[in-house]
């Protein structure tokens, strides 16, 4: 089983980059799909991107298409979330997850991840 913890959150500014880390400890990383997960002030917690475990597959929310690419470097034992031109309503806190899954489709459903980070902050001010 692995451990997550995530990296790189902070305040940035609308339109502005910024790219989250999620680092995990473990020796199967590379048989997990990993996804990243956010929940703003208020609001329940929601997909924002995933990716297969080999890296071929990834699958982003509408609300991040265009704007945020998740990749991963299992060498690495990470996955990374870039995310560009960052909007206010980006605000949130973001998790990273891992599904342990012989299918060979990615989900999006949070119940399907077992594994969780302690999340990262991302604030975007106007």
């Amino acid at each position: 089983q692995v451990e997550l913890v995530e990296s790189g959150g902070g305040l940035a500014q609308a339109g502005d980059s910024l790219r989250l880390s999620c680092a995990a400890s473990g020796r199967t990383f590379n048989t997990y799909d990993m996804g990243w997960f956010r929940q703003a002030p208020g609001k329940e917690r929601e997909f924002t991107a995933a990716v297969k475990w080999s890296g071929g597959i990834t699958y982003y929310a509408d609300s991040g298409k265009g704007r945020f690419t998740i990749s991963r470097d299992n060498a690495k034992n990470t996955v990374y979330l870039q995310m560009n031109s960052l909007k206010p309503e980006d605000t949130a806190v973001y998790y990273c997850a891992a599904r342990r899954t012989s299918s060979p489709y990615i989900s999006r459903n949070e119940n399907e991840y077992n594994i969780w980070g302690q999340g990262t902050q991302v604030t975007v001010s106007s």
